[in-house]
């Protein structure tokens, strides 16, 4: 029997079919051909390349394959994800920045043939079953002959600004004082507000404004809803739009390249302070003979989101009214709120063109009054409202 039939028979045998014995059949087949090894690892390149044309990115592949699988699973995928890089046309520098993040492809440890054939195909019916997503480029994901058409932003060197940003949110991270992290993070996000609308101002000049674009944030267990709803209130306060898919576990963040980036960096900044916020606090609360230890986290999350939402918006609402009262000096003779609210129809235009439906859902399992009361003193805390301007 020729390898390329021994790999259709264990396929027909094991990704059709769920069933365990399925699945021991056909590792047996594989097993049994050392032949086969090349073709089978040939085709789960072909898998990755339909994940790219169904919408999937690097980073989006190995979250799902981390969140289903195993870490035999996760070396396996970034094997086939290194290998399939070279086949694809530059897609852009954010494809480029998750194919730097995707780990390290070791070599699996030492197993029989029928192990490492099981390992395979479990990652292969995953692949196969991945629903088609919201293509996250302008104009959708096309096939290999059309991909050298796309128009892609050439990657930037980072700005001053933003590695200003991602200085001021890593002190805030590492201070064990409250009062320290809420001065850093209100700076960064200060900072943030006026790099968007030195961006938008930018913009308005340029001969071929930019266009919105979109990007996916993965929303990690346990307590997703909380995450999803903290991450929603920081793209709102940042002129972007979230939309959760609960199913896999991750956010669609639409907006212009600048807010992306700031939605990132601030949402990553916030989890990491009110996870170590909830640590401390919960370790008071079981000092002092507490043990409902899941309702207390989450509620704690939900009322971080919530207060760090509202004071997020006011700090955006009181930096957008002061930068168009002020006349910024670059703005030339663009006016301010136009351009904001010109960019923030074509958010919202791509937002429903991507999501022409979607739902609302109510925040679940918040009803502990000490894990509320403490989550809102923490968001306070890590306050990123307004303070005096910098120059």
């Amino acid at each position: 029997m020729s390898t390329s039939r021994t790999v259709d028979r264990a396929f027909e045998t094991a990704l059709y079919d769920t069933a365990d014995h399925a699945l021991d059949t056909a590792a047996s087949l594989l097993a049994a051909d050392p032949g086969a090894d090349a073709e089978l690892a040939r085709r789960g390149e072909e898998f990755v390349a339909t994940a790219w044309r169904r919408g999937w990115q690097p980073a989006d592949l190995v979250r799902i394959v981390r969140r289903e699988l195993d870490d035999v699973h996760l070396r396996l995928v970034a094997r086939l994800i290194r290998a399939q890089a070279p086949h694809d046309l530059p897609r852009g520098p954010r494809w480029a920045a998750q194919l730097d993040a995707v780990p390290e492809a070791s070599a699996p440890p030492r197993a029989d043939r029928f192990s490492h054939a099981t390992a395979v195909l479990e990652l292969y019916r995953l692949l196969l079953r991945l629903p088609t997503l919201e293509p996250l480029e302008p104009g959708g994901t096309e096939g290999p002959g059309q991909a050298g058409r796309r128009t892609h932003r050439e990657a930037r060197p980072e700005s001053r600004a933003l590695a200003r940003i991602r200085a001021l949110l890593a002190k805030a991270e590492a201070t064990g004082y409250p009062e320290e992290a809420e001065a850093l993070s209100a700076k960064a996000q200060e900072l943030m507000a006026r790099h968007s609308v030195d961006e938008a101002l930018l913009s308005a000049h340029a001969p071929a404004p930019d266009t919105p674009g979109a990007c996916r944030i993965g929303i990690e267990a346990p307590y997703e809803q909380a995450k999803a709803v903290l991450l929603d209130a920081v793209a709102d306060a940042n002129h972007c739009r979230a939309v959760w898919n609960e199913a896999l576990g991750f956010s669609t963040v639409v907006g212009f390249e600048a807010d992306l980036e700031a939605v990132e960096l601030l949402h990553t900044s916030l989890l990491v302070q009110a996870e170590a916020a909830m640590t401390k606090a919960e370790a008071a609360q079981r000092a002092g003979g507490r043990k409902r230890t899941k309702t207390f986290r989450q509620s704690f999350l939900a009322a971080y989101a919530h207060r760090a939402g509202t004071r997020l918006r006011a700090a955006a609402e009181a930096a957008t009214a002061e930068a168009a009262g002020a006349g910024d000096a670059g703005a030339g003779d663009v006016d301010l709120l136009p351009v904001l609210a010109s960019r923030e129809a074509a958010v919202t235009d791509r937002l429903e063109h991507m999501f022409p439906e979607t739902t609302t859902t109510r925040l679940r399992g918040a009803g502990d009054a000490a894990g509320w009361t403490e989550g809102t003193r923490a968001a306070d805390d890590a306050e990123v409202g307004r303070r005096r301007p910098l120059r």
